[in-house]
């Protein structure tokens, strides 16, 4: 049906003034003032937060990674064993050590550890952020030297020389596992914060991955290799000279203009002693607020808090966790990964399957807080300690079976699939849950408490081996390993609460009350340290 011209511009002047009559009367129900009219195909990009555009995160990103020079320490101390056993008990040397010397170079850092995880919390609060960086980096470099340069004649100066060095370098891997860390989470906003913080994961893979790759080409010659790291210890020294300090620590010490300063170069500004963008004044006052509640809390005692089921009950699951973890021997491998790998019947160089131990943690390790966040943390560690299960398992069956022996590859694929398996899973759980089980009241004492415990089984682990390898024979020593990662399954799957998707309020209550808050809660995953 066509219309005249006339009906045509009727309709368009009715039409018009419904428009007009509606656009009347929403502007008196407003009083007078003129509605913001959005078109949806026209619509305003959401805007970026300034912390979160391309030059912030280019130097968040920088200062994350040269603080976390330092922290590859951690995993050259880690994998020295490895590299430097074979040499350290050769009797064609002109001093060695014996296996119960060695097996003490190989444990004591473990032991030492949580003094430096005590000391990290000390020096943090009392020095700073960028200062305990100088503290780990010299420290680290005292060890290297130590180990770099033991007595050639002495046997007793060379074993005592080189146990101080592990017993310092032990130090340095507990104070370096949080400074970087801390201050990642501090320079930093939420939607980046969780790739800054697992920047000290990474690093400490990426460190146990050098120190294979150059004992595969520098072999019975520990002196060099230490004096590598020693070398490198220097120039992530000097990493630390441009760190700005933390705009938190900062604003704590009452240096207001120096936070500024700080605050403004994080988010891509000008380095200034005033803070001119309302954004960053916004974070800024926040910021300041929030420090001056903490100021005024009073905490109760660790003891006291240690009868309420929200402390004593998370405290209990991750020293569990953390005795798993070690007794299903992830670290054990991790030091003996060149004498397990040749113990095991591997056909290749021992030293490469060394190298791809390391490699293999590596890029496990990238992903892990998208694994964490995807699977929950007990469909993750129920994977993990499975696949660890099987891998042990075979790992003692290519010793007994001739059909598993056929595959002469077999020993490779299962250490290297119990590597990433445990990364995956069970190696990373009990660092990732501290921060979120404890309660912000007690969660610096209960972690330090956790994580001494953790690496108390470690040094037994490790010290203990040796002795088990050779009391009960290295497939029943795999075959041990194998049970203990079946019972972490079990354990998991029985015992350890999901995580994923809930508050750290709400996951208190259910250690309080035993019942779960109904109705889901979509939180971003969070990474919370303690300063």
């Amino acid at each position: 049906m066509k219309l005249s011209i006339n009906e045509t511009s009727k309709m368009e002047c009715k039409i018009e003034g419904q428009e007009e009559q509606l656009f009347s009367s929403h502007s008196e129900r407003t009083n007078g003032k003129h509605p913001q009219i959005v078109n949806g195909l026209n619509r305003s990009p959401k805007k970026i937060p300034l912390g979160e555009q391309p030059r912030a995160v280019r130097r968040q990103a920088f200062m994350v990674i040269l603080a976390n020079m330092g922290v590859i320490s951690t995993g050259l101390a880690l994998a020295i064993p490895t590299v430097s056993l074979r040499q350290l008990t050769s009797e064609l040397e002109p001093v060695y050590l014996n296996s119960t010397q060695a097996s003490w170079f190989a444990s004591i850092n473990t032991l030492s550890s949580p003094l430096g995880g005590l000391l990290s919390g000390l020096l943090l609060d009392k020095i700073g952020r960028k200062r305990t960086l100088y503290v780990l980096n010299l420290l680290a470099i005292t060890a290297w030297s130590l180990l770099a340069t033991p007595s050639s004649t002495s046997t007793e100066a060379f074993y005592w020389q080189l146990f101080i060095s592990r017993f310092i370098i032990g130090i340095v891997m507990g104070l370096a596992s949080a400074p970087s860390g801390v201050y990642a989470a501090e320079i930093s906003l939420p939607k980046l914060r969780g790739c800054l913080i697992l920047g000290t994961s990474i690093s400490v893979a990426l460190g146990i991955t050098i120190l294979y790759s150059i004992g595969y080409f520098i072999r019975d010659n520990f002196r060099l290799i230490a004096l590598i790291c020693c070398c490198y210890q220097i120039t992530a020294l000097l990493c630390v000279l441009p760190l700005p300090e933390s705009p938190s620590w900062l604003l704590s010490k009452k240096r207001v203009e120096e936070a500024m300063v700080s605050l403004n170069y994080f988010r891509g500004l000008d380095k200034s002693p005033r803070i001119k963008h309302p954004e960053v004044l916004e974070e800024f006052n926040i910021l300041q607020k929030s420090l001056h509640l903490r100021d005024g809390e009073r905490k109760p005692s660790f003891l006291t808090c240690l009868k309420l089921p929200e402390v004593h009950k998370p405290l209990l699951i991750l020293m569990g966790l953390f005795a798993f973890q070690q007794l299903s021997g992830i670290f054990v491998v991790i030091v003996y990964a060149v004498q397990i790998s040749s113990d095991a019947g591997v056909s290749m160089d021992p030293f490469m399957c060394a190298v791809l131990i390391g490699m293999a943690r590596l890029v496990t390790t990238c992903p892990m807080g998208y694994v964490l966040e995807k699977w929950g943390r007990r469909r993750a560690g129920i994977i993990s300690t499975f696949g660890m299960t099987v891998s042990m398992f075979l790992l003692a069956g290519h010793g007994w079976l001739e059909v598993l022996q056929s595959v002469s590859y077999l020993p490779v694929i299962a250490i290297v699939s119990f590597i990433v398996l445990s990364t995956l899973g069970l190696y990373t759980l009990p660092f990732f849950m501290i921060s979120e089980l404890f309660p912000q009241k007690v969660r610096g004492p209960a972690s330090g408490l956790t994580v001494a415990v953790g690496m108390f089984f470690a040094f037994l682990c490790i010290k203990m081996y040796p002795d088990l390898k050779s009391s009960i024979g290295l497939n029943n020593a795999f075959i041990f390993f194998g049970a203990m990662s079946f019972l972490s399954m079990t354990f998991i799957y029985w015992i350890l609460p999901e995580t994923r998707r809930r508050t750290l309020l709400e996951i208190e209550e259910r250690f309080r009350t035993g019942k779960p808050k109904k109705g889901p809660v979509e939180v971003e995953m969070q990474e919370v340290f303690v300063r």
